[in-house]
């Protein structure tokens, strides 16, 4: 017989808080890209150029960095929502900084406070939602909390430029209503992270201190650093949209709407989400073999939009779209990739190298093109970016495609980080 018994409260309470926890989760992330349609106003405001943007961009990249060696695993030793509650804070502060502080020093306060708090969240929020899973297991499907875990991540980073794009454009005070909104849902998350149940308690004594390390087998190390290298170029194209499109889309595509800028963020966010979610458990080389003709499609598109004699916007929003949902398939086929080759209890620590790759590739390729713009036209710039970001394709590619022998790991379900 069937057994129809409903869940019991215990049950029913830890899926509430899971929700709580994604919500928290996804809130906090579309914080992080509330600055991406308001660029062009912070640069009119102070009178900076485009290479600063990118600067001011990067400093958030190198503290998520920072924060994911020195302090994401600390949920291990201090419990989840001690660090969690930490991270939600730090971002409370943060949209503090950029409201009071709209000028140059004060967005690359507010943008390292941002990164130091997201790098301590992303890793523990997603263990986090699997414990929480865990404990209702019975009603909930393989897989459940890694889906969930992607969505609220690709998910906020996309909702975070729409909604500030819109206010800005249709509620007047771009450079604090974006920032007052998100920062007081962060608040709010932030109060009910505060009594959330923690699902991994502190021992009694926390080991010495030390930073994460990375640990990959010698015989898969190519593979790895070719996973690190398609790491590299997806979040080197959420950075180019996410600090340099609101430029180009005012400059050369003539679109000046900061709702725009915002829904063109949203768009390759989205695009990378839904590509993830609708490839399901396929194995990395799967996704890795539709990653890479999708993002060389979409570069393509994106470069061509603004080459012709008259600049597409239309054909933009097509390379937009494929391009994230290339990057989507590319990050999650390299997390993929890393979870497979290594060793279970050095998984954690590999896939932080990639984390690393990848945010290397948030700041570094972007300031470059940012320099690129003060000494020749943009579109020249966005040409060799474009052509280098082809050129790592092709360099990662028969490695990422190649033999999968001397894999020494079952495979793992990969999950999006920021």
């Amino acid at each position: 017989m069937t057994n129809t018994a409903p869940p019991s409260p215990s049950l029913r309470r830890d899926g509430l808080w899971f929700w709580v926890v994604a919500a928290s989760f996804m809130v906090v992330m579309a914080f992080t890209t509330a600055p991406a349609p308001l660029w062009s106003i912070f640069a009119q405001h102070d009178r900076f150029s485009s290479l600063t943007i990118t600067i001011v961009f990067a400093a958030y990249a190198v503290a998520v960095a920072l924060s994911l060696f020195f302090a994401g695993h600390l949920s291990d030793w201090y419990g989840r929502r001690r660090m969690v509650a930490g991270g939600l804070a730090l971002n409370v502060i943060a949209a503090v900084v950029f409201v009071v502080w709209p000028e140059l020093p004060g967005l690359f306060a507010a943008r390292v406070l941002s990164g130091l708090g997201v790098g301590v969240l992303t890793a523990t929020a997603t263990a986090w939602l699997a414990e929480l899973d865990a404990a209702r297991r019975q009603m909930s499907s393989r897989g459940r909390a890694q889906a969930v875990a992607a969505a609220a991540n690709l998910g906020g980073l996309g909702l975070g430029g729409l909604v500030a794009g819109v206010l800005a454009q249709l509620a007047g005070h771009p450079l604090t209503l974006p920032f007052l909104a998100l920062g007081g849902a962060t608040a709010l998350a932030l109060l009910a992270i505060s009594v959330a149940p923690e699902t991994h308690p502190s021992p009694p004594a926390a080991p010495r201190y030390r930073p994460q390390r990375v640990s990959v087998p010698p015989r898969s190390r190519a593979r790895f650093f070719a996973a690190g290298v398609g790491a590299t170029i997806t979040f080197a194209l959420f950075g180019l949209i996410t600090s340099l499109a609101p430029s180009f889309l005012a400059g050369m595509l003539h679109q000046p709407s900061h709702a725009l800028a915002g829904a063109v963020s949203f768009a390759m966010f989205a695009a990378a989400a839904i590509a993830q979610t609708m490839t399901g458990e396929r194995p990395p080389q799967q996704l890795l073999a539709r990653a890479i003709p999708a993002l060389l499609i979409g570069i393509a598109l994106l470069t061509i939009a603004v080459w012709l004699p008259t600049p597409s916007f239309g054909l933009f929003l097509a390379g937009d779209l494929i391009a994230g949902a290339g990057a989507g398939l590319m990050f999650k086929g390299g997390i993929g990739t890393v979870a497979e080759i290594s060793l279970p209890e050095h998984r954690a620590e590999a896939l932080a190298g990639l984390y690393l790759a990848a945010y290397i590739g948030l700041a570094g390729p972007v300031i470059g093109l940012g320099a690129l713009t003060q000494i020749t036209s943009a579109p020249v710039s966005l040409l060799v970016f474009s052509g280098l970001l082809v050129i790592a394709i092709f360099a990662a590619a028969p490695t990422l495609l190649g033999d999968r022998g001397g894999t020494p790991g079952a495979s793992a379900q990969p999950q999006p980080t920021s």
